[in-house]
Protein backbone atom coordinates (compact mmCIF):
# COMPACT_ATOMS: atom_id res chain seq x y z
CA UNK A 1 0.00 0.00 0.00
CA UNK A 2 1.25 3.72 -0.78
CA UNK A 3 2.05 6.27 1.85
CA UNK A 4 -0.76 8.32 0.46
CA UNK A 5 -3.62 5.41 0.48
CA UNK A 6 -2.17 4.53 4.01
CA UNK A 7 -3.02 7.67 5.03
CA UNK A 8 -6.04 7.90 3.30
CA UNK A 9 -7.07 4.11 5.37
CA UNK A 10 -5.61 5.57 8.80
CA UNK A 11 -7.35 9.16 8.26
CA UNK A 12 -11.11 7.04 7.54
CA UNK A 13 -10.45 5.24 10.77
CA UNK A 14 -10.13 7.52 12.95
CA UNK A 15 -12.87 9.25 11.55
CA UNK A 16 -14.68 6.25 11.99
CA UNK A 17 -13.91 5.77 15.91
CA UNK A 18 -16.06 9.42 16.76
CA UNK A 19 -19.69 9.96 16.83
CA UNK A 20 -22.50 12.41 16.34
CA UNK A 21 -25.60 13.16 18.70
CA UNK A 22 -28.49 12.63 16.71
CA UNK A 23 -30.18 15.51 19.03
CA UNK A 24 -27.87 17.75 16.43
CA UNK A 25 -29.54 16.68 13.28
CA UNK A 26 -33.15 17.72 11.87
CA UNK A 27 -35.41 15.38 9.94
CA UNK A 28 -36.00 11.71 10.74
CA UNK A 29 -33.90 9.17 12.13
CA UNK A 30 -33.12 7.24 8.77
CA UNK A 31 -32.22 10.54 6.93
CA UNK A 32 -29.88 11.52 10.18
CA UNK A 33 -28.42 8.14 10.36
CA UNK A 34 -27.71 8.40 6.36
CA UNK A 35 -26.06 11.83 6.51
CA UNK A 36 -23.52 10.31 9.53
CA UNK A 37 -22.77 7.61 7.32
CA UNK A 38 -21.98 9.68 4.11
CA UNK A 39 -19.70 11.64 6.16
CA UNK A 40 -17.60 8.68 7.36
CA UNK A 41 -18.79 8.13 11.19
CA UNK A 42 -18.76 4.99 12.33
CA UNK A 43 -21.69 5.48 15.50
CA UNK A 44 -23.87 7.46 16.55
CA UNK A 45 -25.46 8.15 20.16
CA UNK A 46 -29.25 7.73 20.17
CA UNK A 47 -32.21 9.29 22.26
CA UNK A 48 -35.47 7.63 23.32
CA UNK A 49 -36.88 9.90 21.18
CA UNK A 50 -35.48 8.49 18.25
CA UNK A 51 -37.63 5.56 18.83
CA UNK A 52 -40.67 6.07 20.65
CA UNK A 53 -41.06 9.13 18.27
CA UNK A 54 -40.64 6.74 14.98
CA UNK A 55 -43.80 7.27 12.35
CA UNK A 56 -43.79 2.44 12.07
CA UNK A 57 -43.13 2.45 16.09
CA UNK A 58 -39.73 2.08 18.14
CA UNK A 59 -39.20 -1.46 17.17
CA UNK A 60 -38.85 0.24 13.37
CA UNK A 61 -36.42 3.06 14.85
CA UNK A 62 -34.18 -0.33 16.29
CA UNK A 63 -34.35 -2.08 12.78
CA UNK A 64 -32.98 1.59 10.60
CA UNK A 65 -30.13 1.89 13.54
CA UNK A 66 -29.16 -2.44 13.08
CA UNK A 67 -29.57 -1.85 9.10
CA UNK A 68 -27.34 1.75 8.90
CA UNK A 69 -24.07 -0.01 9.70
CA UNK A 70 -23.41 2.46 12.49
CA UNK A 71 -22.72 1.02 15.98
CA UNK A 72 -25.03 2.53 19.22
CA UNK A 73 -22.60 4.45 21.10
CA UNK A 74 -24.87 4.61 23.85
CA UNK A 75 -28.27 6.11 24.84
CA UNK A 76 -30.17 8.75 26.25
CA UNK A 77 -31.16 10.16 28.73
CA UNK A 78 -32.22 9.21 32.05
CA UNK A 79 -32.98 11.89 34.03
CA UNK A 80 -33.79 12.77 37.87
CA UNK A 81 -33.20 9.29 38.28
CA UNK A 82 -30.86 9.40 42.04
CA UNK A 83 -32.77 10.91 45.11
CA UNK A 84 -35.86 10.00 45.45
CA UNK A 85 -38.35 8.26 48.04
CA UNK A 86 -41.28 6.42 47.95
CA UNK A 87 -43.34 6.67 44.59
CA UNK A 88 -41.41 9.24 42.82
CA UNK A 89 -38.77 6.38 43.40
CA UNK A 90 -41.01 3.84 41.77
CA UNK A 91 -41.92 5.93 39.19
CA UNK A 92 -38.69 6.30 38.02
CA UNK A 93 -37.08 3.09 38.39
CA UNK A 94 -39.86 2.16 36.37
CA UNK A 95 -38.95 4.63 33.72
CA UNK A 96 -35.35 3.54 34.03
CA UNK A 97 -36.54 -0.34 33.09
CA UNK A 98 -38.22 1.08 29.89
CA UNK A 99 -35.21 2.30 29.13
CA UNK A 100 -32.79 -0.14 29.83
CA UNK A 101 -34.91 -2.54 27.52
CA UNK A 102 -34.92 0.37 24.34
CA UNK A 103 -30.92 0.24 25.44
CA UNK A 104 -30.47 -3.41 24.68
CA UNK A 105 -32.95 -3.62 21.64
CA UNK A 106 -30.44 -0.91 20.20
CA UNK A 107 -27.22 -3.35 20.79
CA UNK A 108 -26.10 -0.13 23.04
CA UNK A 109 -23.58 -1.00 25.86
CA UNK A 110 -24.33 2.50 27.56
CA UNK A 111 -27.24 4.04 29.04
CA UNK A 112 -26.68 7.50 30.04
CA UNK A 113 -27.70 9.14 33.20
CA UNK A 114 -27.57 13.00 34.31
CA UNK A 115 -27.50 14.44 37.88
CA UNK A 116 -31.22 15.23 39.07
CA UNK A 117 -32.19 19.02 39.01
CA UNK A 118 -34.96 18.10 41.38
CA UNK A 119 -36.00 20.09 44.23
CA UNK A 120 -37.53 16.37 45.60
CA UNK A 121 -34.38 14.63 45.45
CA UNK A 122 -31.61 14.42 48.19
CA UNK A 123 -28.82 15.80 48.74
CA UNK A 124 -27.70 13.13 50.68
CA UNK A 125 -24.53 12.29 48.36
CA UNK A 126 -25.06 8.49 50.39
CA UNK A 127 -28.61 8.41 48.79
CA UNK A 128 -27.46 9.35 45.59
CA UNK A 129 -24.70 6.58 45.65
CA UNK A 130 -27.44 3.61 46.61
CA UNK A 131 -29.91 4.65 44.24
CA UNK A 132 -27.03 4.50 41.25
CA UNK A 133 -25.76 1.37 42.42
CA UNK A 134 -29.50 0.30 42.25
CA UNK A 135 -29.87 1.55 37.97
CA UNK A 136 -26.86 -0.27 38.13
CA UNK A 137 -27.79 -3.84 39.22
CA UNK A 138 -30.84 -3.26 37.05
CA UNK A 139 -28.83 -2.96 34.29
CA UNK A 140 -26.24 -5.87 34.55
CA UNK A 141 -28.71 -8.82 32.95
CA UNK A 142 -28.91 -6.80 29.72
CA UNK A 143 -24.85 -6.22 29.56
CA UNK A 144 -25.53 -2.33 29.63
CA UNK A 145 -23.08 0.37 31.94
CA UNK A 146 -24.68 2.88 33.54
CA UNK A 147 -22.26 6.54 32.25
CA UNK A 148 -23.75 8.78 35.37
CA UNK A 149 -22.91 12.71 34.01
CA UNK A 150 -23.07 15.89 36.09
CA UNK A 151 -25.03 18.66 34.69
CA UNK A 152 -23.65 21.62 35.31
CA UNK A 153 -27.09 22.92 36.95
CA UNK A 154 -27.67 19.57 38.87
CA UNK A 155 -28.96 20.34 42.43
CA UNK A 156 -26.17 18.76 44.08
CA UNK A 157 -24.22 17.17 41.80
CA UNK A 158 -22.65 19.91 39.03
CA UNK A 159 -19.24 19.14 38.43
CA UNK A 160 -17.91 15.65 37.52
CA UNK A 161 -15.76 15.71 40.54
CA UNK A 162 -18.68 15.49 42.50
CA UNK A 163 -20.12 13.10 40.55
CA UNK A 164 -16.91 10.64 40.58
CA UNK A 165 -17.04 11.00 44.21
CA UNK A 166 -20.41 9.08 43.91
CA UNK A 167 -19.22 6.70 41.61
CA UNK A 168 -17.13 5.89 44.25
CA UNK A 169 -19.21 5.59 46.70
CA UNK A 170 -21.56 3.21 45.11
CA UNK A 171 -18.59 0.78 43.77
CA UNK A 172 -20.28 -1.14 40.96
CA UNK A 173 -18.03 -2.24 38.46
CA UNK A 174 -21.04 -1.49 35.25
CA UNK A 175 -21.32 2.22 36.86
CA UNK A 176 -18.93 4.54 35.69
CA UNK A 177 -18.83 8.44 34.42
CA UNK A 178 -19.63 10.16 31.37
CA UNK A 179 -17.73 13.19 30.58
CA UNK A 180 -19.30 16.14 28.53
CA UNK A 181 -17.16 18.85 27.74
CA UNK A 182 -19.60 21.73 27.72
CA UNK A 183 -21.12 21.04 31.12
CA UNK A 184 -17.17 21.36 32.31
CA UNK A 185 -16.37 24.28 30.74
CA UNK A 186 -19.53 25.55 31.79
CA UNK A 187 -18.56 24.81 35.75
CA UNK A 188 -14.97 26.13 34.83
CA UNK A 189 -13.92 22.80 37.11
CA UNK A 190 -10.04 22.48 37.02
CA UNK A 191 -9.17 20.10 34.06
CA UNK A 192 -6.26 18.58 36.68
CA UNK A 193 -9.06 16.59 38.70
CA UNK A 194 -9.12 14.66 35.22
CA UNK A 195 -6.08 12.99 36.76
CA UNK A 196 -8.03 11.65 39.37
CA UNK A 197 -9.77 9.10 37.58
CA UNK A 198 -9.63 6.05 36.36
CA UNK A 199 -9.75 4.98 32.60
CA UNK A 200 -11.47 2.06 32.84
CA UNK A 201 -14.29 4.05 34.27
CA UNK A 202 -14.85 6.55 31.79
CA UNK A 203 -18.06 5.38 29.77
CA UNK A 204 -18.55 8.17 27.58
CA UNK A 205 -17.05 11.09 26.81
CA UNK A 206 -19.00 13.72 24.86
CA UNK A 207 -17.53 16.50 23.08
CA UNK A 208 -19.17 20.27 22.64
CA UNK A 209 -17.53 24.16 22.39
CA UNK A 210 -19.63 27.09 22.84
CA UNK A 211 -19.07 30.86 21.63
CA UNK A 212 -18.76 32.92 25.08
CA UNK A 213 -16.32 32.60 27.64
CA UNK A 214 -18.93 32.03 30.11
CA UNK A 215 -22.18 31.12 31.73
CA UNK A 216 -22.91 32.98 35.03
CA UNK A 217 -25.97 31.62 36.04
CA UNK A 218 -27.61 28.20 36.00
CA UNK A 219 -30.29 29.26 33.66
CA UNK A 220 -27.76 31.03 31.38
CA UNK A 221 -26.21 27.24 31.37
CA UNK A 222 -29.38 25.90 30.45
CA UNK A 223 -30.40 28.16 27.43
CA UNK A 224 -26.89 27.46 25.99
CA UNK A 225 -26.59 24.03 26.65
CA UNK A 226 -29.80 23.49 24.47
CA UNK A 227 -29.53 26.13 21.91
CA UNK A 228 -26.14 26.74 21.08
CA UNK A 229 -23.20 24.63 21.34
CA UNK A 230 -20.87 23.99 18.73
CA UNK A 231 -18.50 21.48 17.61
CA UNK A 232 -15.13 21.37 18.82
CA UNK A 233 -13.09 23.59 17.42
CA UNK A 234 -15.55 26.35 16.26
CA UNK A 235 -16.30 27.88 19.96
CA UNK A 236 -14.14 29.99 22.21
CA UNK A 237 -12.77 27.00 24.21
CA UNK A 238 -10.90 25.33 21.29
CA UNK A 239 -7.36 25.56 23.85
CA UNK A 240 -9.84 23.59 27.06
CA UNK A 241 -11.06 21.19 24.56
CA UNK A 242 -7.59 20.25 23.24
CA UNK A 243 -6.27 20.02 27.25
CA UNK A 244 -9.23 17.96 27.89
CA UNK A 245 -8.89 15.14 25.59
CA UNK A 246 -4.99 15.38 25.67
CA UNK A 247 -5.35 14.66 29.77
CA UNK A 248 -7.91 11.65 28.78
CA UNK A 249 -6.05 10.29 26.02
CA UNK A 250 -2.93 10.66 28.62
CA UNK A 251 -4.59 8.92 31.64
CA UNK A 252 -5.19 5.84 28.71
CA UNK A 253 -9.03 6.59 27.99
CA UNK A 254 -10.01 4.31 24.59
CA UNK A 255 -13.06 4.90 24.50
CA UNK A 256 -15.98 6.70 22.27
CA UNK A 257 -15.89 9.93 21.68
CA UNK A 258 -18.88 11.52 20.60
CA UNK A 259 -20.33 15.32 19.40
CA UNK A 260 -23.34 16.17 21.40
CA UNK A 261 -24.06 19.45 19.85
CA UNK A 262 -27.44 21.15 20.41
CA UNK A 263 -27.96 24.30 18.26
CA UNK A 264 -30.60 25.81 17.32
CA UNK A 265 -28.89 26.77 13.40
CA UNK A 266 -27.63 23.60 12.76
CA UNK A 267 -31.54 22.30 13.11
CA UNK A 268 -32.18 24.95 10.05
CA UNK A 269 -29.62 23.60 7.67
CA UNK A 270 -28.97 20.76 5.46
CA UNK A 271 -28.07 17.29 7.52
CA UNK A 272 -24.94 17.03 5.03
CA UNK A 273 -23.90 20.49 5.58
CA UNK A 274 -24.04 19.57 9.92
CA UNK A 275 -22.59 16.32 9.57
CA UNK A 276 -19.78 17.67 7.25
CA UNK A 277 -19.09 20.61 9.94
CA UNK A 278 -18.82 17.54 12.26
CA UNK A 279 -16.69 15.56 10.21
CA UNK A 280 -14.15 18.58 10.04
CA UNK A 281 -14.35 18.86 14.08
CA UNK A 282 -13.39 15.14 14.02
CA UNK A 283 -10.82 15.48 11.43
CA UNK A 284 -9.03 18.19 13.57
CA UNK A 285 -9.10 16.35 16.81
CA UNK A 286 -8.00 13.34 15.27
CA UNK A 287 -5.17 15.02 13.18
CA UNK A 288 -3.98 17.22 14.93
CA UNK A 289 -4.73 16.59 18.70
CA UNK A 290 -4.84 12.91 18.78
CA UNK A 291 -2.88 12.40 15.48
CA UNK A 292 -4.73 9.19 14.97
CA UNK A 293 -4.05 9.02 11.17
CA UNK A 294 0.06 9.46 11.51
CA UNK A 295 0.97 6.26 10.58
CA UNK A 296 2.77 4.28 13.39
CA UNK A 297 6.32 3.70 13.52
CA UNK A 298 5.95 0.24 13.03
CA UNK A 299 3.93 0.38 10.27
CA UNK A 300 6.56 2.77 8.36
CA UNK A 301 9.22 -0.11 8.94
CA UNK A 302 7.24 -2.77 7.57
CA UNK A 303 6.46 -0.89 4.62
CA UNK A 304 10.01 0.38 3.68
CA UNK A 305 11.42 -3.09 4.34
CA UNK A 306 8.55 -4.13 1.66
CA UNK A 307 9.60 -5.80 -1.92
Amino acid sequence: MSHNALLRQRKDLAIRSFGMDTITLAGPLEAKLDAMAEAGFGQVMLKANDLVGHAQGWQAAVKAVHASGLRGTGFQVLRDFEGLSGHLHAYKVDIAKSMLEMCAALGCNVLLACSSTSKHASDDLDHIARDLRKLAMLAIPYGIRIAYEALSWGRTVNEFTTAWDVIQRADCPNLGIGIDSFHILAAETPLDAIDDLQPDKIFLVQLADFMWQETRTFEERMTTARTFRVFPGEGVHSEQVVQLVLKLDALGYSGDYSFEVFNDDYLQMPLPTVAQRARRSAQWLADDVLRLSVPLPSQLRLRRAAP
